[in-house]
């Protein structure tokens, strides 16, 4: 036991599995290596930047594959998104072989490296082969990520109460790293260079067979990491069309074991639901979620997509969200999400507006109180819900095309995403259709053509008929106070109010102004009471 410990500790390969575990085929498979003719892979359709980490790790002596969906994805004959990459290297020596590379997470430690910058960098995610650990071996903490963050610290393999595991940065072989991954179709290395697949558990014959399996029991595996639940539905809506279905043992315990999630952190949970519904396959999401129960009790802002994604503005915005991801454009949590929440956003604009609120106030309050009740503090308040922000209160500024506006909208950063929301706002008849043409041309437009757009807007304004303005009365600084205050401020009954008779309210005399008591020319004025303070 206690050379399990030290080995253990230390990250030894063999420590947690010798003897009698390693027979045991069912949890480490059987290794097979296909090559180029039987897995018919198309090598064009690897990303250079991934073959050039897998080139970099090899030639200083480590093994290293491309991992994952990206190897799932290529065997269906789809152009991966991503590409991650599996080595034998430990992250401190991934990081020292590339310039740009960074360290990240404590849950599971690996390494980003960068390519590119701005809009045209990829990341090419890079992990260590990590050993198959029985839960049963692992520290155990009484909390989780947040409540226990002192405990964690020092710790390489540890689980909650629950059996979640909290840390997992044992290194390994990779037969164990193959075990503890989820899906058999996830658990494939592809060599770019040799083009061999390594398999060890049927993930190819199971992509032949358009079956979604988990290896292992799929209770404990859901067990271990609850947002493998979420994972399936994204996996079997992105293969949906291809014809993948879930095996039946591993989509039995999905709806009983939800209750899990709870126990996720909520920041993890939003970036799931996001790459639910930015993969490309968003539509096919919700569907897959109302079919297997899940449709509910997942995340609260999730539960207000499923619910309202028929409706026309939502589902119009799913549809485009898709087609972007399909032609390879970038797409903008920010722009989503304000189409998720835009029926709330606008439902207490229209009721703030009722009320007697300003245009702008309303809408700021309105957007206030939709973060409060459907967003709460993750990401509320930080960028994407400032960018969300911005697209909303864009949308009263459209209606005003003359003068210097349209121009200084137009140089808004976010311009083009408050424009598409626009766009799609006239497609669903919330708005008029001339009023989002009139934008797109004026985006394109030379300076003398928005010149004469604006004049004409100026003109078409000027003859309509404007409605008349109504006073908000001040109360007189010096007006009578006391018992006949009430009396003296009475309110004068406008057009057509009770009381008012259908008159006019009388004329309000001005006030004439009190002039200085010397008027000599001195600038001297009346000395301010002995009780007002007086700037030097």
């Amino acid at each position: 036991m206690i050379k399990k410990f030290i080995d253990k500790l230390f990250g030894k390969s063999d420590s947690p599995t010798t003897g009698a575990k390693r027979s045991k085929k069912s949890i480490f498979g059987q290794r097979q290596e296909v090559g180029p003719k039987d897995h018919a892979i198309d090598p064009k359709l690897v990303d250079d930047r991934a073959m050039d980490v897998v080139h970099t790790l090899k030639q200083a002596g480590y093994e290293a594959y491309i991992v994952g969906g990206a190897v799932r994805d290529l065997l269906v004959g789809l152009r991966p998104k991503d590409f991650d990459v599996a080595t034998d290297a430990t992250p401190e020596q991934v990081k020292s072989l590339f310039r740009r590379a960074f360290i990240i997470g404590r849950r599971f430690r690996i390494v980003h490296v960068i390519y590119g910058r701005g809009r045209e960098h990829e990341v090419i995610e890079v992990s260590t082969f990590r050993a198959h650990l029985d839960s049963s071996l692992a520290e155990q903490v009484g909390g989780n990520e947040r409540t226990s963050k002192s405990e964690l610290a020092g710790m390489k393999h540890a689980v909650d109460a629950s059996g979640r595991v909290l840390r997992d940065n044992v290194w390994g072989p990779m037969e164990e790293d193959a075990a503890r991954r989820d899906f058999t179709i996830n658990a494939m290395y592809y060599d770019p260079e040799t083009q061999i697949v390594v398999d060890y558990h049927n993930g190819i014959r199971d992509a032949k067979k358009k079956t979604i399996r988990m290896i292992g029991d799929p209770a404990t595996r859901y067990r271990e990491d609850p947002v493998r639940i979420i994972r399936a539905v994204r996996f079997s809506a992105k293969l949906s069309a291809l014809g993948f279905k879930f095996e039946d043992k591993t989509a039995a315990p999905l709806k009983s074991m939800k209750g899990l999630l709870a126990d996720v952190p909520q920041s993890r949970l939003f970036d799931e639901m996001l790459k639910l519904l930015q993969t490309g396959h968003s539509l096919a999401s919700i569907a897959q979620l109302k079919y297997l129960g899940l449709n509910t009790g997942i995340y609260p802002l999730l539960d207000v997509v499923v619910d309202t994604a028929e409706e026309p503005f939502l589902q119009l915005a799913l549809l485009d969200t898709d087609r972007r991801v399909g032609e390879g454009k970038p797409v903008a949590p920010s722009f989503l999400l304000s189409c998720v929440l835009w029926a709330d956003v606008r439902q207490g604009w229209e009721q703030r507006r009722q009320r007697g609120e300003h245009v702008m106030p309303a809408l700021q309050g309105a957007i206030d109180d939709a973060f409060n009740a459907k967003i709460g503090d993750v990401s509320g308040r930080g960028k994407l819900g400032t960018d969300m922000r911005e697209i909303w209160t864009m949308q009263p500024r459209f209606e005003k095309r003359t003068g210097s506006s349209p121009y200084s909208l137009l140089d808004q950063p976010r311009f083009r995403a408050g424009f598409d929301f626009l766009r799609l706002r006239a497609q669903t008849g919330e708005i008029d259709t001339e009023l989002s043409e009139w934008w797109e041309k004026f985006s394109t437009a030379y300076d003398d053509e928005r010149h004469d757009m604006i004049e004409q807007a100026r003109l078409d304004h000027a003859q309509k008929p404007q409605q008349p303005r109504t006073r908000v009365k001040r109360v007189e600084p010096d007006a009578p106070r006391g018992a006949d205050a009430g009396q003296a401020q009475a309110p004068t009954p406008e057009y057509g109010e009770a009381g008012g008779f259908g008159e006019p309210a009388p004329a309000k005399k001005r006030r004439r102004r009190r002039k200085p008591a010397n008027r000599d020319g001195s600038g001297a004025s009346a000395s301010p009471p002995s009780d007002t303070p007086v700037d030097h």
